[in-house]
């Protein structure tokens, strides 16, 4: 497995980062055996990266691999805190849950951020320098869809690492599109931090074009490594000899989809909106309507939320900030 130099960290990583949040409840909620002999298995295959976060609620897969691998991975987490006791807390945990004395990288999980976000969790950022400084962290940096946020980032010293979203149709970029994003990326590159790339198969949308989207992110100069999630065995072998460069005919590719979907449960949503609120790419409308299973054109109607297929990545996010639990992405 290639491995590049993450930035100015020092960190040599694995090119493929493999990301846990498909494996864990918000979305297909792995069980606990099976996602751990996943993670076990990339990292007997050279990989060295894992991408995690406290949203995610999955550190207890790597936990159990990282035990029975019995060797030193570089692990990446991050949370939505905005506050110093937030980020303190949030910190506190993934140590705990990960039984590490340290985690490699902690971001700011910052999803649908402007460049603002440095001075409206100023409080977050302060914790990640403490916590950095004790040693609990060994880099900061930050998590974004936003063009905006990532060109901030390339100027703010106390950011290690910038995750963008990019993809090569620009599904789920905020802020601008896919030429405004490269842009940006390219002056992280450029202020020498550490770089990889997020949403590279658009949360699923770009499965069937996995081989030439992957390499198109990987191509990006500058891009140090690419996370991309997995729950089966069979995808981890695929993305394993995509990045250690094997033969693969395009044409076997073709008939890949995602099974991912988005569903809304009508009888448990109370049309309060908060999905959409949540949404980190503004996919989710709130849209008058005779709510589904109502045949009668008369029936009352009311606001139900209707994603939007070109915005919606599926990252399941919103799944968690419904307090009816109508939103289910499996």
């Amino acid at each position: 497995m290639k491995t590049n130099t993450l930035g100015s960290t020092g960190l040599m990583v694995s090119e493929l980062c493999v990301g846990t949040l498909p494996m864990g409840p918000l979305q297909t909620d792995v069980p606990p055996e099976k996602g751990a002999d996943l993670l076990l298995k990339a990292m007997e295959s050279g990989v060295n990266f894992f991408d995690t976060a406290q949203m995610y609620r999955t550190y207890h897969y790597l936990k159990k691999a990282l035990r029975q691998f019995g060797k030193d991975v570089i692990i990446v987490s991050k949370s939505t805190a905005a506050d110093y006791k937030g980020m303190e807390d949030a910190i506190t945990e993934a140590l705990k849950e990960l039984g590490r004395d340290f985690v490699d990288i902690f971001l700011l999980h910052a999803a649908r951020s402007d460049g603002t976000l440095f001075e409206k969790r100023a409080g977050a950022v302060e914790a990640l320098l403490k916590a950095k400084e004790q040693g609990r962290i060994r880099f900061a940096g930050v998590s974004t869809h936003h063009t905006g946020l990532v060109s901030r980032a390339a100027g703010v010293p106390e950011m290690d690492v910038v995750f963008p979203l990019i993809n090569k149709l620009g599904l789920g970029i905020l802020g601008g599109g896919l030429p405004e994003m490269l842009k940006s990326i390219e002056e992280v590159s450029k202020s020498g931090k550490g770089l990889y790339a997020m949403k590279v198969l658009s949360g699923g949308y770009l499965v069937s074009d996995m081989l030439d989207s992957i390499n198109y992110v990987r191509a990006i100069p500058g891009m140090q490594a690419v996370s991309v999630g997995v729950v089966t065995m069979e995808e981890l072998d695929l993305q394993l000899r995509i990045f250690n460069d094997e033969k693969i005919d395009p044409a076997s590719l073709a008939g890949l989809k995602s099974n991912k979907q988005l569903k809304i449960i009508p009888f448990l949503c109370n049309s309060c909106g908060t999905c959409a609120k949540n949404c980190p790419n503004g996919a989710i409308s709130m849209i008058e309507k005779v709510p589904e299973g109502k045949s009668d054109p008369a029936a009352p109607r009311r606001l139900i939320p209707v994603p939007d297929p070109a915005k919606c990545v599926l990252c399941g996010y919103c799944t968690p900030a419904c307090p009816e639990f109508a939103m289910r992405l499996k």
